[in-house]
Order: structure tokens, then sequence, then C-alpha cells
């Protein structure tokens, strides 16, 4: 069956199917949680702005990641609401996995290269009459907190995914697993495709994207054998291939993916030097390369943002500016009731909710914050949003206290539905973007990327992207002082007392005493990151340093 409807451009015809578990790619397909889907929504736009051959295989999830609300006291509440997409295309495909000893059917749907512009896109799903309840289950949450749930769902992904590219006549050359989730495929093709370990590495790309435990699962291998994750291969024959050995009971997804693939890549060059130092030690494993994240410029940048930009008129970039302040400032007083002011410096803290993250830095040392937010002269506003994951109870409780924090104060706000389209207004509605993850604990942070498209200045700790984008003071301000090495009590109070004095006595100066100044940084970070961080560029080097080797 004809799936792709597009010709493909010469550099990139070689046929890829990229494996995530999840893709943003429009705010009414709610199957991704945070970075991973964004960055994953990114490159499957640009591979189809450069004609790509290449295909996505993800998971429909029925009830999504979760739906954000509040209760009655204003804190977070989860709901888990299904959803249902009748603009998806059922490919009239239906596959069975084995899991647990249990044949489970898979089906097939296609998000349309014309439906998104993106790249064409699998959907599969167990949740189909022909599954008893349990089976269906495991395509309604994304990232279920059961482990064996979890592991099925990386079988209907791995598996599950190379079966229905069969039953469809696509053909492949390369397998690109996006982090760890879908390392199914690799037995799959083994077993039922190549038969051989070097003609299965010539097919094998691998992204490894968080140095975080919880990034990088492990599960007892006895337990995945059981549920059918190594396709039915023996555990003798699975331990060779991933050159586990044979008195270890613990199986790492990275480690086997870095020991079947081609060449993997970590996802900025600070991440792929913390990659290889995490796991050369294991051995056997594949090089790793630096590819940064990008982010796709067609779909986040503002455009007539981007035409003052380009007609150097520093009138229309000031006052499209505040006029994109005005909007995302309307949709916190829809929240909040609180009615922010567009001449004022607005700060925004937006991600995924994780305590290495640290959301909560800005108010550290709450006397001198509170200092902060209570000023007459050179004010400021700060707005956060995120989801913590709905069963990270600390994740929870901090967004619950900074939401019982901002209750007191006219100038601080939480949001919640930190999704595509409100990650879109604080992205072109901030004034500073502020970073916060202890170093070398983010991997990437491209949600710093899709800002500075739109104006805003990048405030972050030197990890990451940043240190591949940052020009001090002209483009960007680095929260300085971070050191790995100290306990994490040290590190967090040494970065807020950087982050404050920074912000103090550099930026709201800046702001508020030289607005000339404060423009060309906008400028300096809009054309700057245009020009290295947008995924057209990165899309193309996978092609080159990955695909075409």
């Amino acid at each position: 069956m004809q799936i792709q409807e597009y010709e493909f451009s010469k550099d990139h015809e070689k046929p890829v199917a990229y494996f995530s578990m999840e893709f943003a790619v429009h705010q009414a397909l709610k199957i991704y949680s945070g970075g991973l889907g964004f960055l994953a929504g990114s490159h499957m736009r640009s591979a189809y702005n450069l004609r790509q051959n290449m295909i996505g295989v993800g998971m429909l999830w029925s009830y999504g990641y979760y739906d954000q609300a509040r209760d009655e006291d204003r804190n977070l509440k989860i709901e888990f609401r299904r959803k249902r997409y009748y603009f998806l295309k059922d490919l009239n495909i239906k596959v069975e996995v084995v899991i647990d000893g249990k044949p489970v059917v898979v089906k097939a749907f296609l998000a349309p290269a014309d439906l998104f512009d993106t790249a064409p896109i699998i959907l599969l799903s167990t949740d189909v009459p022909e599954n008893d309840y349990l089976s269906r289950t495991i395509t309604h949450k994304l990232y279920d907190i059961h482990e064996q749930t979890r592991i099925a769902q990386e079988i209907v992904l791995g598996s599950g995914g190379v079966k229905v590219l069969e039953a469809l006549g696509h053909k492949v050359d390369i397998y690109h697993m996006n982090e760890g989730h879908s390392l199914p495929l690799v037995f799959e093709l083994y077993k039922n495709k190549f038969q051989d370990k070097e003609q299965l590495t010539e097919a094998v790309r691998f992204t490894t994207h968080t140095p975080e435990a919880a990034g990088n699962e492990i599960h007892n291998i006895h337990l995945l054998h059981k549920m059918g994750f190594f396709a039915g291969l023996e555990l003798d024959e699975v331990r060779e291939l991933t050159k586990i050995d044979k008195e270890d009971k613990d199986f790492s997804l990275t480690i086997g993916a870095l020991r079947v693939a081609k060449i993997a890549n970590g996802v900025s060059k600070m991440h792929a030097a913390v990659a290889k130092q995490m796991w050369e030690p294991y051995g056997d494993i594949c090089d790793i390369i630096p590819i940064t994240n990008a982010q796709n410029k067609r779909y986040w940048a503002d455009k007539p943002l981007l035409r003052a930009l380009d007609e150097n008129e520093d009138f229309e970039i000031i006052a499209r500016k505040k006029h994109l302040k005005r909007m995302l400032f309307n949709e916190v007083a829809n929240q909040t009731g609180k009615m922010f002011d567009e001449d004022v410096l607005t700060i925004v803290w937006a991600r995924r909710f994780a305590e290495y993250k640290r959301p909560g830095l800005l108010k550290y040392d709450f006397e001198r914050f509170e200092d902060m937010i209570t000023r007459s002269e050179k004010p400021i506003q700060i707005i956060w949003a995120g989801k913590p994951y709905p069963h990270d109870t600390n994740a929870i409780n901090l967004f619950n206290e900074l939401s019982y924090i901002s209750r007191e104060y006219k100038n601080v706000a939480v949001l919640i539905g930190y999704e595509l389209d409100l990650s879109m207004m604080l992205k072109k509605g901030a004034d500073i973007w502020l970073n916060t993850p202890r170093i070398t604990r983010e991997a990437s942070g491209t949600s710093g990327m899709t800002a500075a498209m739109n104006g805003v200045v990048n405030f972050s700790i030197a990890d990451g992207w940043h240190p591949e984008f940052c020009k001090e003071g002209k483009n960007s301000f680095t929260i300085t002082g971070a050191d790995a090495s100290l306990p994490i009590e040290e590190q967090d109070m040494n970065d807020n007392k950087s982050m404050m004095d920074i912000l103090e006595n550099t930026i709201l100066p800046i702001y508020y005493d030289n607005p000339k100044k404060w423009t060309r940084i906008m400028k300096s970070a809009m054309h700057d990151v245009l020009f290295d961080f947008d995924s057209d560029k990165m899309v193309h080097q996978y092609y080159k340093k990955m695909y075409n080797i």
C-alpha cells in the first residue's frame, strides 16, 4: 500500500522508519507528554519540508497522557478522558503480537502527510473489539505506571510497528529508535527478517535523549522474556546479540540499543559527551555522536515577528511583541483572574515538571524572591506551566505549592493545560525563558529554541543546547557557578544566588533602562536560533551522519 504522498529529494531517498512513543504534531492529537514528543513532531514536520523518504511509527493513546485540570482548591487535578480521532485514516491493517503468551491484535491508523504537513505517521492501537479488556488497555495511557503494561506498550510499538510496515509492504532500509522504547523491533527484525547480526546492525539507528534513570529503563530479563519483549528469541540468543552476561538478570534498554545499532547520537554536544561517559564503561557499544535537537521554524515562529526581523524594523518588533504578550495575558486572566501588564518584564518557566529541572529554584531564597516580586521599581511578572508525571507525587506537590504561593501575588501565575497551544502562547508572549536544570542532566532543552524564535531571551544553566547557542549578554544569559560535583543543596543555593544576581543586576536594568539594547538582544536571539537550530538542518544531518553511512 502506498502511503507516501510526495516525491523524495535527491539527498533523502533512503527509506527510514522513525519509531517514537510520542509525537506532538497538533493540539487536537493528544498523544504526547513533553519534550520527546515535541522533538519528534518537529522531526516529522521538517522531514516533510525536505521531502524525506521517512515515515513515523507511534502509538494511538486512547486517553493520551492526561488532561490537566484544577480541583475546587485549585490544586492539580488529573483527568483521563477518552479521545476520538475521526481525522485519522483507518489503514485496514491488523497484525498480531504475542504478549505474555497471548496473541494481541494491533490495528494501524494513519496521519497522512497532508493532514498536518508532516511525514506520514502510522499510529498503533490495541483498543479494538478483537482484544479482551486487559489487552485493550495497553494503548490507553502514555507511560502507564505498571511495569508489565509499559513492557507491553514497547512490544506493540517495536514488534507491532515492524509487522505493520511489513503488512503494508512498505520498504524500510533504516529503523530509527527515538529512545529505547521501541527496542523490541530489533528482536523482531532479527528473528523474521535478517537473522544476521551484521545485517541487523546496518539497519538500526538509535537516539538517546536523557541521562536520567527514568528515561533509561531497566527490567528483569526473565520478565521481558516471559512478556514477549524478545519476539520469541531464546535468552541465549538475546544475550549473544546484546552481549549481556549470563549472570546478569537486569536488562537495560539503552545498553541493548547501543550494542545493536550501527551508530547512535546524543541530542547536544554536551549530552553526547555525557552519554559516552555514562555508557562506554559498559563496553561493546556503538559510537555516540552529537546531533543537537532542533525545532521547526515553520510551525513555531511567529510570522509577523519574522517579517519585522527580516526588514530590521525595530518598532514593528516591539509592537508585535506587545501584541503577543497581550494574547498570553488574556489566557492568564482567563485561568487566574489576574491581568498582567505588557510593559512589565515577564519570566516564564514552562516544561515538564520534574525534580531535576528545578521548577522551584526561583523561590529557593524565598525572602529574596518575595522582595523581587513585590518591588514597584523595575517590576517583574512570573508564569509557571507544565505537566508533572501523573504518579510523581513530589512533582505534583511542587506544582501545588507554586499554585498556592501564586494566590498571594497579582503578578505570579501558574497555568494548566501545558500542551502545544499553550506552549506556543507562552513561547511567543514571554520576555525571559528560564531554564534551571541541575548541570549535565538536561540533555537538550528545546523549549528554549522555540522561545528564541519568537524574540524571547533565554536565561539558562549552561546545559544541553545552551552552550552551543549562547553569546553571553548578546543573545541570551547564563546562570553561572553551576558545579555538578557539589551536593544538591549547595548546587541549588549557588545556582539560585547566581540567577538572582544576574536577574537583578543585569537583566532588569537592560530591559528597563536600555530598551534599544534589549531589542538588539531579542533580534540576535531570533537570528542565531533560526540559523543553527531549525529542525530542517537537523533532519538533514540525520541523513548525512546517521542514515547514509
